[in-house]
């Protein structure tokens, strides 16, 4: 009885406060027209449904109005659309509460060949058995998924946490029974601004700072982990969208190092960039290859495709030469291309 009461007196007091944002923000909106005050009032009533107790009136206002463009200067360009609607994605999904978001792209390559071959050597040595052998073709995926930990912490930042896994599974390997080649976990927290500036025309939609580990949760001389500080900047401009990841490493013990040169091949930072056409997506990453003088690099491509008119999958191939694809061929190149499927991309 009690529970109905409560749930009763929150209903009206939402109700209050909805029918007080509706007054206010249609006032707002009189010289704009009808159909933008449809738009926000539709906005107002989902977002109050749909947020938490713990969010303010101001917030969902302020989002409602950024949505609809209400305070937007007309000489100033509309917001790159590739990335803005990812953002805005996200900002829906923020409010909610146990909330798990798309963090990089989610995909299964169900065919990857690697022309150049995976090394056995290391998996002899560990498993003291001169047998195993891999095959040049296997599956590939990633999962990676991100969570809001602090919302608007001064007005303009948001906190998250994630975590990625990405697989190498030797599911084509009868003779050594389908196994995990390789599994590498890469959790990390970061500080994420979204400032908005323009520089040459492009505007700089996210700024973040955080904290990366990357490990393959192996031992002895199959182990490999890494620890960095990195900062990313991204930036847009119509379907065009870039980004610049720079990093530092956590130096570690040379006793407990198992990867010392790491850096030799993976460098210090990478690019990445994306271009949306018609629902297709092309991405490009290239990483240490100017600081290696293209010795030591590696370059990535990717497509993205419609199924037809299938809502919830994409087709997805993949190109990758360099090294560093995982961290136990950190320092062996690889020159592969898989295709699969992407549930979800970068843009």
């Amino acid at each position: 009885m009690r529970y109905t009461k409560v749930r009763a007196m929150r209903f009206a007091w939402q109700s209050l406060k909805l029918s007080s944002m509706m007054v206010v923000g249609l006032a707002g909106l009189m010289l704009s027209g009808t159909a933008a005050a449809d738009d926000l009032e539709t906005c107002l009533t989902n977002m109050l449904m749909q947020s938490g107790d713990s969010t303010t009136v101001g917030e969902i206002r302020a989002h409602c109005a950024e949505r609809n463009q209400v305070e937007e200067p007309l000489d100033q360009e509309i917001e790159p659309a590739v990335v803005s609607d990812r953002l805005e994605q996200d900002r829906k999904q923020i409010l909610q509460p146990f909330t798990l978001m798309a963090h990089k792209p989610n995909y299964f390559l169900a065919a990857a060949y690697n022309s150049k071959g995976y090394e056995p050597e290391l998996f002899r040595e560990q498993y003291s058995d001169p047998s195993i052998k891999f095959d040049d073709t296997e599956a590939q995926f990633q999962i990676s998924l991100k969570a809001p930990l602090w919302v608007d912490l001064f007005d303009r930042v948001d906190i998250y946490a994630a975590y990625t896994n990405r697989s190498f599974w030797q599911v084509y390997n009868s003779e050594l029974s389908s196994p995990f080649r390789e599994t590498n976990h890469e959790p990390e927290v970061w500080a994420q601004l979204t400032p908005s500036w323009e520089i040459f025309g492009f505007r700089n939609l996210a700024n973040s700072i955080g904290v990366v580990h990357q490990s393959n949760g192996q031992g002895g001389v199959l182990s490999r982990s890494w620890n960095r500080v990195y900062a990313n900047f991204v930036f847009a401009k119509g379907n065009f969208a870039f980004g610049f990841k720079p990093w530092l490493r956590i130096s570690e013990d040379a006793a407990n190092d198992d990867n010392p040169d790491i850096t030799d091949y993976m460098g210090h930072f990478e690019w990445r960039a994306g271009y949306e056409w018609k629902d297709n997506v092309f991405s490009f990453m290239s990483r240490n290859n100017l600081e290696s003088g293209f010795d030591k690099g590696a370059i990535e491509f990717g497509w993205s495709f419609p199924l037809w008119k299938y809502p919830y999958l994409k087709g997805y191939i993949q190109y990758f030469n360099g090294y560093g694809e995982s961290l136990i061929d950190y320092n062996h190149r690889v020159n592969r291309i898989g295709i699969g499927i992407s549930l979800t991309d970068w843009l």
